[in-house]
């Protein structure tokens, strides 16, 4: 299954704040915050939502195409992405602009405040997705998550003429979205990824009800935090898929981004939708144990034991001759 990941790439510059950021704000001057955050720690790690998800899926085994747009500093980014398995020939250089940065602080709660700087991300409206496919004859998924408002307008639109299957994943970029803007990137989408506050918030903003939503796209998943994952079809029960234990919270920065990697890996294995989203929890899971989206291992043995240790052997059984995980 030839699955191209269109989105942001980006370095994260992750710090941590020692306290609650609920106990810095006055409610009743929220119109008006003006508030510095002294951090004890900062984090450089490689970042952004398509890199972290082909990352994720390289991990597991798979050759994803990574779809997006970088300055000229992503030449050491470039071969850690592809020593794990990341197609990156489909990558856009800027001859003028920086690689997008991520600039997010979490409190001792998990809470996260975050900016977005641009940068090369801007140009990756400019890329086409047909010269994509013709590269690696046909594209059987696009995954359209966030980037460049325009640019995900255009995968879109573009799927949808030519006929390609496609996955939304709007998540951070509907707060700046209004409802026909959102309603354009989720209708007829193969499935639609969202958390639990964003698919209330596509809801809100499109005025569609979630059983309009489920008229409009084949699969919607919603990740439900330490609660799991939920997945939605129109006609048929739900399936609720419980979290697998983590060993240790350490940051949630890509925790989303890589239930969609094992979620894809897991569709392209052919597993069911259950299994996929247990592989994406599973993944999750990982992410979370580390500071950084991309600074866990995956080896077949012990991914193999935890996965039965959550969802049981057989569950482990099902996957285990697909998994072909990039460390021993």
């Amino acid at each position: 299954m030839r699955i191209a990941v269109t989105g942001s790439i980006a370095t994260d510059n992750l710090m941590t704040f020692p306290g609650s950021f609920g106990e810095q704000l006055i409610a009743e001057q929220l119109d008006r915050v003006s508030l510095s955050f002294l951090v004890d720690d900062l984090q450089i790690r490689r970042g952004g939502v398509a890199a972290n998800i082909a990352f994720g899926m390289g991990c597991l085994g798979l050759k994803p195409l990574l779809v997006g747009a970088v300055g000229d500093d992503f030449a050491d980014y470039r071969s850690w992405l592809e020593r794990h398995g990341v197609d990156c020939d489909s990558v856009h250089v800027s001859r003028t602009r920086h690689t997008a940065r991520f600039l997010c602080t979490t409190d001792e709660h998990h809470n996260q405040i975050a900016s977005f700087y641009t940068g090369a991300m801007a140009e990756a409206r400019e890329i086409e997705l047909q010269p994509v496919a013709d590269r690696v004859n046909g594209l059987d998924l696009v995954l359209i998550s966030p980037n460049d408002p325009d640019a995900m307008f255009r995968h879109t639109d573009e799927c949808r003429q030519r006929g390609i299957p496609f996955a939304a994943d709007p998540s951070q970029q509907l707060a700046r979205m209004g409802g026909d803007e959102i309603k354009s990137l989720v209708e007829g989408a193969a499935y639609l990824f969202t958390n639990d506050y964003e698919k209330a918030l596509v809801e809100q903003k499109t005025g569609w009800s979630d059983e309009e939503v489920l008229e409009r796209v084949g699969v919607r998943v919603t990740t439900l935090g330490p609660k799991g994952a939920r997945i939605d079809r129109k006609g048929e029960p739900s399936i609720h898929v419980p979290p697998a234990p983590e060993l240790g919270k350490v940051d949630p920065t890509g925790v989303g981004d890589a239930f969609r990697a094992g979620f894809l890996s897991a569709l392209a294995w052919g597993a069911s939708l259950e299994r996929c989203g247990q592989v994406g929890n599973l993944i999750a899971t990982h992410v979370l144990e580390e500071v950084g989206g991309q600074e866990y291992k995956l080896g077949k043995q012990g991914f193999l034991d935890r996965f039965s240790a959550s969802y049981g052997p057989e569950a482990a059984a099902e996957i285990a001759s697909h998994l072909s995980c990039h460390y021993a």
